[in-house]
């Protein structure tokens, strides 16, 4: 696909683009791509790894919690990591996420964040997130939900294609209802020719913690294949 705009230009439409879906009665959506700080620490992210045209393979988490990319808007990114590893000073709160430390560990082994980020774009099956009570709220733990939202989802996989990203293959993180979600919703469409899941980072802190170093070296063998 030959463009005169970069993948990052792209990228920063695509977030600015996003509407909250209608959600059942009780569910909070998070978009935190309307607020003008976000945006500005979204676009510096993503001009600082993605001003090129290279295409990228999607890497799919299940949807934005609230203390990764429901505050930074840059998805297994918590504000600490977006300051440290990624070299963009921010002022959100220092608070870190489970599944951002798990991702930056792969990512260290994998060269760092610019080699990792021109092969890769991490995103989510469903690209916002949801709240209900106050906590975080999966998009399949709710039935009603997952059918609310399943447009929004098919929508945003369609735009991230456009994007540039790799038709061959797309990762997905969480081997149980995340990924049968999407492997049906991948049927029906046939955007990608193969999906590979992989342990969701949170489980893997939360339920693994002593083997992962084992579980980053079968995230390292998978995405390694994948370029």
């Amino acid at each position: 696909m030959v463009t005169s705009d970069t993948f990052a230009e792209r990228a920063f439409r695509f977030y600015k683009s996003l509407a909250s879906p209608r959600v059942p009665r009780g569910v909070t959506v998070m978009n935190p791509y309307v607020d003008k700080r976000v945006q500005r620490y979204v676009r510096l992210f993503l001009d600082g790894y993605f001003s090129d045209n290279r295409e990228r393979t999607l890497i799919l988490g299940i949807n934005p919690g609230r203390f990764g990319a429901g505050i930074t808007g840059v998805t297994f990114t918590d504000p600490v990591a977006l300051a440290d590893e990624c070299g963009i000073p921010n002022d959100f709160a220092r608070k870190r996420e489970l599944s951002s430390r798990f991702i930056y560990s792969v990512i260290k082994h994998l060269g760092g964040p610019d080699a990792f980020f021109r092969k890769f774009l991490l995103s989510a099956v469903c690209p916002l997130g949801f709240t209900r009570h106050g906590k975080n709220l999966n998009y399949y733990d709710d039935r009603k939900l997952e059918r609310a939202v399943t447009p929004f989802i098919a929508a945003s996989i369609d735009a991230q294609i456009a994007l540039g990203c790799s038709r061959e293959r797309v990762i997905v993180l969480g081997r149980g209802k995340n990924a049968k979600f999407f492997r049906r919703l991948n049927d029906g469409h046939r955007w990608f020719e193969s999906v590979h899941p992989l342990d969701h980072p949170r489980f893997i802190l939360q339920y693994r913690r002593r083997q992962a170093e084992s579980y980053i070296t079968d995230y390292e063998r998978v995405l390694s294949d994948a370029h």
